[in-house]
Order: structure tokens, then sequence, then C-alpha cells
């Protein structure tokens, strides 16, 4: 007999699958090739030693990345992304950009974190170097996670009934946010890598944390972003997945405009009246270029 569950884990052909009475239970997948990823909806039937899934449910989206050697699915079913960022140590704004275009790919909602606002002068900097993502439709909010035991209401209101991927740089203060809004999280990844017998393996692991006791909202956690391939995109695809470059790409002069060379190109016009950021504009050329390059 099948029951419904919900994976919270994974790691290799091994996965922690949670069931509706909220106990988690070790499950394998049926078959060869392991195909679920944290946040699938699946069933699964009980044995002796351990679970057995047996089927994989209908994804709402699929949060993954890739590269010209392999694809990385990070999780399934996820109703944001909040892209973790600090002051300090300065980040990646390629980073930030990849991230943003995968996950518009797939019609997730994304907002930007940053963190350590009490740094005053790094703080005013990096919100300097983000002033264009509001005006696309990403929040950018302020986090202060250092010697307070609270996080920002407005954050944390803005993850309340839904499931929420968290992703960032080494630094970003990922790890302190997790432990603050689930005090139990160090003790669930004992228990998990316990479960999958992957001892600190798990820490490279994707893993899901409940932060309410009704089960409604959750975080997932996943390894840092520091290569984000997006060889699964299209390179003509780039500018309808960029909103501040897609807002003017209709109106260049030519329908296949790459917005790189092409006479009565708008895009580049708006470059240039500083409408549209020109290091979103370097950042969009160079992925357009690799990803052409990758395509040969």
């Amino acid at each position: 007999m099948t029951q419904n569950g919900l994976v919270t884990a994974t790691h290799g052909r091994h996965a922690v699958v949670e069931s509706e009475d909220a106990a988690r239970r070790l499950c394998h997948f049926r078959g060869k090739k392991n195909e679920v990823v944290v946040g699938d909806h699946v069933l699964w039937s009980n044995t002796e030693d351990a679970g057995i899934i047996e089927k994989v449910q209908e994804r709402k989206n699929l949060f993954y990345r890739s590269d010209e050697l392999r694809t990385k699915s990070f999780a399934a079913n996820i109703d944001q992304i909040v892209v973790l960022v600090a002051s300090d140590p300065d980040f990646s704004e390629e980073q930030i950009v990849r991230a943003l275009i995968s996950a518009n790919s797939q019609n997730i909602p994304a907002f930007i974190a940053l963190n350590k606002a009490d740094l005053t002068a790094p703080f005013e900097r990096a919100l300097n170097k983000l002033k264009h993502y509001p005006p696309m439709g990403y929040e950018v909010l302020a986090l202060t996670l250092m010697g307070t035991d609270s996080v920002n209401p407005e954050f944390t209101e803005r993850l309340k009934n839904k499931i929420s991927f968290i992703m960032g740089p080494s630094g970003a203060g990922k790890s302190t946010l997790i432990n603050r809004l689930v005090p139990n999280a160090q003790a669930q990844t004992g228990e998990i890598s316990k479960a999958l017998q992957s001892g600190k393996h798990t820490t490279t692991a994707t893993t899901l944390y409940w932060t309410d006791a009704l089960r409604t909202s959750a975080l997932i956690d996943s390894p840092g972003f520091q290569e984000f391939g997006l060889n699964h995109i299209e390179p003509s695809a780039l500018a309808e997945l960029m909103p501040d470059l897609k807002e003017f790409s209709t109106g260049c002069k030519f329908y296949n405009c790459t917005h790189l060379h092409e006479p009565g190109c708008v895009v580049r016009a708006q470059v240039d009246n500083g409408r549209i950021s020109a290091s979103r504009y370097k950042i969009y050329g160079q992925l357009f270029t690799q990803l052409s390059a990758s395509r040969y």
C-alpha cells in the first residue's frame, strides 16, 4: 500500500521521506536511477528495512543548474528563491544574475536578502550595488544577524506559508540564519546524516527544514553557488529572462537582435542613458558569449 510523502533530504540513492504523520523514514528509489530531489511529493511503500519510493508526483517547478558536464538539481515545488548575500565580504553580482535567470526560467519568484546591515559603510556600498533590482521587481531586504537573537520581522513575514529555497555564497550568513529560524537545525542535520549514513558529506546535500510546528513554512538549504551553470538556457532566451533587458528588447530594429552589436538596438541605447545597469549588461554579454560557445 502506497502513502503520500515529502522528500526532505537526498544523498546518492537514498532519500529521507516525511509522511503525513510527520515521521521521517529512509527510502530508496525503485529502479536504477534516482530521480527524486528535495521538495518532491512522492508515493512510497514500506518494507522491513526501509521505504521504497514508487512514484514522483508531477512537479510545479524544478530549480537546477547545468554546465557542459552535468546537470545538478537542487529542489522542486519551490514557492520562492531567497538570494542571501552580505555587505562584507563583497559579493559577485554575476552569481546573483545567474541565480535569478535560472529562477525566472522556472517562473519561481525571488528576492535578495542583504545581511550585515549593521556595517554602515559596506552596507551602503552594497545597497548601491543592488539599486537596480527593486525597479525590476526584485525586493532587497536588509538583515542583521550578528549580535542579535531575532531576525528582521519583514523578512520572516516573507517566509510565512511558503517553501523557500535559501542560497548564497560562503560568508553570507546562511547557516546563522537557518539556525536562528530553525533552532534544532543542527540536530536535524545530525539525524539526517545518521539516516543517510553519509557523515560529513551531508553538508553538501540539500535539506528541508520546517520553521513552524504546523509545517506550513519551510527553508531549503543547499551548498553555496560558487559556479552556477546556465547551459540549459538558450542564448537567445537570456534577454527575456532579465526583466530590465526584456522591458526594451521588443523595440529593437531586428526581431532576433542579440543586443550586442546590431544597429537600431534599443537595449544598448538604454544602457547608454543609464536606464539599464552597465554592470548587468556586461554580465549579459559575457553569458551570451559563453552559452553560444558551449553550443558548438
